[in-house]
């Protein structure tokens, strides 16, 4: 039988070992993840389980194209996605949306918008550059060269029409 000749050290239980150490956070056998809590709105339990993209495309192909009720704006309308990204540009301004971040800007919060294509590849970059100096950049993979140059044309076609450049 071996003996120790150190002191005996209980082991450490703190939050940098044990996160459920923590006071409000919960272990992960203490609810699954699927359950549903009775304290949560039915709203927020409806996507439960259930892929939210494939959730979202499936009522924007069922609602129309305005919830306001009122007819779409006229106009250039800019869309362009790959499997992990979408940009959107149209009278309402423009959304980015990359895997499951997205944001939304109007044509008043908006700086100067800027596109450019990889050199080599098919790598389409739009940036969003906002006054207070911050900049929200989103790569696009093409399916080939050609959609680029006509991403591009369309792009600067929204932006010619709804984009003031003149300083207030």
């Amino acid at each position: 039988m071996e003996q120790s000749n150190g002191p005996i050290m209980q082991p450490l239980r703190a939050a940098s070992a044990d996160p459920g150490f923590v006071p409000g956070l919960t272990g992960a056998t203490d609810e699954p993840r699927d359950a549903v809590r009775d304290d949560v709105p039915d709203e927020a339990t409806e996507l439960v389980g259930a892929d939210a993209s494939d959730a979202s495309e499936d009522e924007a192909e069922d609602q129309p194209e305005d919830e306001a009720g009122a007819a779409p704006a006229d106009g250039p309308v800019f869309e362009a996605a790959d499997r992990r990204g979408r940009i959107v540009a149209d009278a309402e301004g423009v959304r980015l949306s990359y895997d499951d971040e997205a944001c939304e800007f109007r044509w008043d919060e908006l700086a100067a918008v800027e596109s450019e294509k990889g050199r080599f590849g098919k790598r389409f970059t739009v940036t969003v550059h906002t006054p207070d100096r911050r900049w929200y950049p989103i790569d696009l993979l093409a399916p080939d060269r050609g959609r680029i140059a006509a991403w591009e044309t369309e792009l600067d076609a929204v932006l010619d029409a709804y984009f003031d450049d003149e300083a207030p």
